[in-house]
């Protein structure tokens, strides 16, 4: 597909959630409640924004009539998202991580931020509008394919997480509403699809950078807008995974070429790579001020004291360099947020490879070994047997038993890995060698480990095989 003659233009929309408290009340940013103490059934409706006009996609959503029921735990939700309490100030931890991550875009702060009201009436927010507000412009990153613009950088609150809709009635429950979300969008300037997923891969780099944003499926959000020459902009919504993106891209760049006539709308993402209608596109109408949050100065001071963190493909290189490490391994303990520079000075003793090793890949083994669904280690696990180690109080073949044994909930015994000394490993290796002559020393150490997994270092155990065998 020649994207270039199609006159392709595409953007990019992506949603983080931050790791702090709620955006306007002191709430925390709880997303998996249960059992809601509190229910109350509302309608929405549309109203008019700064411009004077009623936004489409809000007129949309008002004419199908529908209620909506919110559920509530108190451990995760006020009066402020039941939108029976204003606003509190703004979380100034939330504003920070906003800043740095814009500073690590390159974006320029604005001096004074507003936060607006956007309507929004589909139910997701209680009080019929999402507060935003920019918070930095003229930010860009680096592609292969040349640089590629950030425009605007804003802090949002997020929406509520929706439990049922049977078409009439929906139902969203609370706990997710008012977390404190950055948007980052960037310029349509994007070439192609397979781009298009580059691109967010960087954004999402560079956001877990700094350590302070939510981790896991549904804490961040890609939308990707699409058009090509003498058709409509199209957004879509629903990407969780960045490898559905060029798919979903190239599918929707065949269906608009299909189009006798086309509207701007926004689509959701299928799982199997088509779109499908959700409401037409918003516009300009749908924005309006917030008068219920104070407008916020930001200061020199404040940008000065605001510390960029070592962006991850920066700390991958860095590993690599500074441990001998080989690319891939550097690139697993970054994608895995594993502190190895802290794990390397604690363990000193063990090779930095196999500490390496240990760290990131063991524990995808055990899963998939043993078919978890969610890995039990706890970090005072890793500390604990890695301390073993560290001691000679155990060998390397212990290391992946007692991890095992972590992950399926038992307790760590080091009992039965007791290390055998030098002398007897020797006395009962000889032994095998005598009692199997002219046999491999593959198969004598097939017995061997048998007898010694977890006891004696393997390659000290191959080492003497060879050495009382003569081979």
């Amino acid at each position: 597909m020649d994207y270039s003659k199609l006159g392709f233009k595409c953007g990019l929309e992506i949603h983080q959630q931050l790791e702090t408290h709620k955006l306007f009340c002191s709430c925390p940013s709880i997303i998996h409640d249960e059992n809601p103490a509190i229910t109350v059934k509302r309608k929405i409706r549309a109203v008019a924004g700064e411009t004077g006009g009623v936004d489409k996609a809000a007129a949309f959503e008002k004419a199908r009539g529908r209620t909506f029921i919110y559920e509530a735990c108190k451990t995760s939700s006020c009066l402020v998202e039941l939108d029976e309490e204003p606003p509190h100030d703004v979380n100034q931890e939330a504003l920070m991580i906003a800043m740095e991550i814009a500073l690590l875009l390159n974006a320029k702060p604005i001096d004074r931020i507003q936060f607006m009201r956007k309507t929004v009436i589909d139910g997701s927010n209680v009080s019929g509008f999402q507060r935003t507000a920019l918070i930095a412009t003229d930010g860009y990153i680096q592609t292969s394919k040349g640089k590629v613009a950030v425009p605007t950088i804003c802090l949002e609150e997020e929406a509520a997480k929706k439990i049922s809709d049977n078409g009439n009635e929906v139902t969203y429950r609370l706990d997710r509403l008012g977390v404190a979300l950055v948007e980052i969008a960037t310029d349509p300037s994007i070439k192609d699809a397979e781009h298009a997923k580059e691109c967010a891969s960087i954004i999402g780099m560079i956001i877990r950078s700094t350590g302070k944003v939510k981790r896991g499926i549904g804490t961040i959000r890609q939308d990707v807008n699409v058009s090509i020459a003498g058709k409509a902009r199209v957004e879509i919504k629903g990407f969780q995974e960045l490898r559905s993106m060029p798919l979903v891209i190239e599918n929707e760049v065949k269906r608009q070429i299909e189009l006798k006539e086309s509207k701007p709308e926004v689509r959701k993402a299928n799982p199997d790579g088509t779109t499908e209608f959700l409401r037409p596109m918003p516009g300009a109408d749908r924005m309006y001020p917030e008068t219920d949050v104070k407008p916020i100065i930001i200061t020199k001071k404040m940008l000065e004291s605001i510390e960029l963190p070592e962006l991850l493909t920066e700390q991958a290189i860095r590993l690599e360099k500074d441990y001998k490490l080989n690319e891939n391994l550097a690139k697993e303990l970054v994608d895995e947020e594993v502190d190895f520079d802290r794990y390397a000075k604690a363990f000193p003793k063990i090779e930095v490879t196999f500490l390496a090793t240990a760290l990131v890949i063991y524990p995808k083994e055990i899963k998939r070994k043993h078919n978890l669904e969610n890995l039990k280690i706890k970090q005072e696990d890793y500390m604990q047997i890695l301390g073993y180690l560290n001691e000679a109080k155990i060998s390397k073949e212990a290391v992946v038993e007692l991890m095992t044994d972590a992950a399926l909930g038992k307790k760590i015994d080091i009992s039965r890995f007791g290390n055998v000394s030098d002398d007897v490993l020797r006395k009962e290796l000889k032994a095998i060698v005598d009692a199997n002559k002219g046999v491999s020393v593959n198969a004598l150490m097939g017995d061997a480990m048998k007898k010694f997994r977890g006891k004696a270092d393997g390659k000290k155990i191959m080492d003497l095989l060879k050495e009382l065998a003569g081979q």
